[in-house]
């Protein structure tokens, strides 16, 4: 329980309509989740505005309202100039601001976030001793507990729920991917970064950004929360984010210019190995995910742990032992002379790094089936298939998480994006049938990726989630062949 007036620490109040020392049981963003004591915010959001379901928040039992605008019902309220940016505080301060506890790390970047953050948590136990929560796209970790993501970067009021819960279970570090919506929705604009870390930009989430300019200005914000910063140096964006810093910053990268540089690299089939080179240090390092992003993944985690003062000689020997993530690279077993990998990659970029990390070692064609999801970024569909249509020896195109959006439209803007190109390809909308389909026609030394589901475990057609584990998929088809 908190009283009205400390919940509203720091928030800026336009008017005041309950009483000051009433009680607060809980704050919560979901009028479906209000109770008796709680106090709803009603937020602004992309598809819908909050202030929508007071009457059905109240109903519920919520004893007051923040909000924008009067409600129409008749409750204690609070006006605010901005409900998002006071949820995000009203929920640090009724947690007891928990961030303060921790010592935080966040990654941004288009790709490679999920590995990163997963690498970074990884070395801070293995080199400090130290528990470190995640909250990331695959994942939320607390201890020994693991809870489903539902977003990149959850909303505020659960970011500091989880933090309270790390904080309560001892937990030192915190580790959380930032998406660019976190940062211009206000869900992190309560969290101090210790360090804030950027991986890379390339096109993607342009349906909410629009143009890549305020996509990078999104990314650049993680810098005004944080007391030092990681950056890749090799990305073209670094020259727009370096000069701009105020902060410490440890840059990574292959090239000359970078604090934190890979030398002699090895790209091999199931690792990679360099040697990192640091003031004047080198210590041999070697991780057991392949690809030459997983380097530059590497670079990332080990540039925020030397940000936080962790010395370089522990930093890698612990890399070693550092797994790969579901859904990233990973291996499906097919019992047959073919291989069957499982990738995230959702935009242009990601999709031309997987594929020329397969290549790398692959003994025959390699096929990639692949779709674009529904109510996103419509412009990189043909960039997407120009990239795969380019790189791979035959492709399926296939429905990704259409949403409210007709599959085959989809498709329909895919394909232009194979004009000009020679390389063969199918179109089967159906995912399931699609797979089967790669299944049944591949051939001895083929890779085959099924790309862009990564470790969901479902299909989101129209606004309703359905079970779709690919792994269970190839399994199914496998047996039955």
């Amino acid at each position: 329980m908190m009283k009205l007036n400390e919940l509203l620490r720091d928030i800026e109040v336009t008017g005041l309509h309950a009483p000051a020392d009433m009680e607060v049981s809980d704050v919560c963003y979901d009028s479906r989740k209000a109770a008796p004591g709680a106090a709803f915010i009603a937020v602004r959001g992309y598809e819908t505005d909050g202030h929508k379901y007071i009457p059905a928040a109240v109903d519920k039992g919520a004893s007051l309202v923040i909000c924008e605008e009067a409600p129409a019902v008749e409750t204690p309220y609070v006006l605010v100039k901005d409900s998002r940016r006071a949820m995000a505080l009203a929920a640090a301060n009724f947690f007891g601001r928990p961030a303060e506890e921790l010592t935080v790390i966040g990654v941004t970047g288009t790709n490679g976030k999920t590995t990163t953050t997963n690498l970074i948590r990884s070395l801070l136990m293995a080199v400090t001793g130290q528990q470190a929560g995640l909250l990331g796209t695959n994942e939320n970790i607390v201890g020994d507990k693991v809870y489903p993501a539902v977003n990149t970067t959850p909303e505020s009021r659960d970011i500091m729920a989880y933090f309270r819960e790390m904080a309560d279970a001892g937990c030192k570090y915190a580790v959380m991917e930032v998406s660019s919506h976190s940062l211009c929705l206000d869900r992190v604009c309560c969290v101090p970064f210790a360090v804030g870390c950027f991986t890379n930009l390339s096109q993607d989430h342009l349906d909410f950004h629009k143009t890549m300019d305020a996509y990078l200005e999104a990314k650049k914000k993680i810098f005004a929360l944080s007391r030092a910063a990681a950056v890749n140096r090799d990305d073209p964006a670094a020259d727009k984010i370096i000069p701009e810093l105020t902060i410490p910053c440890v840059s990574y990268g292959l090239g000359e210019g970078a604090s934190l540089r890979a030398e002699d690299v090895s790209l091999l089939p199931d690792r990679v190995e360099f040697t990192a080179c640091y003031a004047g240090q080198r210590e041999r390092a070697c991780l057991h995910i392949p690809g030459r992003f997983s380097v530059y993944n590497a670079l990332a985690a080990l540039s925020c742990c030397l940000a936080l003062g962790l010395p370089l000689k522990d930093l890698a020997a612990a890399l070693q032992d550092c797994k790969s993530v579901k859904g990233r690279m990973e291996v499906v077993p097919t019992g047959r002379d073919f291989t069957l990998l499982i990738d995230y990659a959702v935009t242009p970029d990601a999709l031309d790094n997987m594929i020329r990390t397969v290549r790398d070692t692959a003994r025959g064609r390699v096929g990639v089936l692949f779709g674009c999801g529904g109510d996103r970024d419509r412009t990189k569909r043909p960039k997407m298939a120009h990239v795969v249509g380019s790189l791979a020896d035959y492709v399926i195109v296939t429905s990704d998480n259409p949403r409210t959006e007709d599959p085959e439209a989809i498709i329909a803007e895919i394909l232009p994006g194979f004009q000009g190109l020679d390389t063969p390809y199918v179109v089967i909308p159906d995912r399931r049938e699609a797979i089967r389909w790669g299944i049944e026609h591949a051939q001895t030394g083929d890779t085959l990726v099924l790309a862009g589901k990564g470790h969901e475990t479902y299909q989101i057609v129209g606004k309703t989630k359905y079970h779709m584990d690919e792994r269970e998929i190839a399994a199914e088809i496998l047996a039955s062949l």
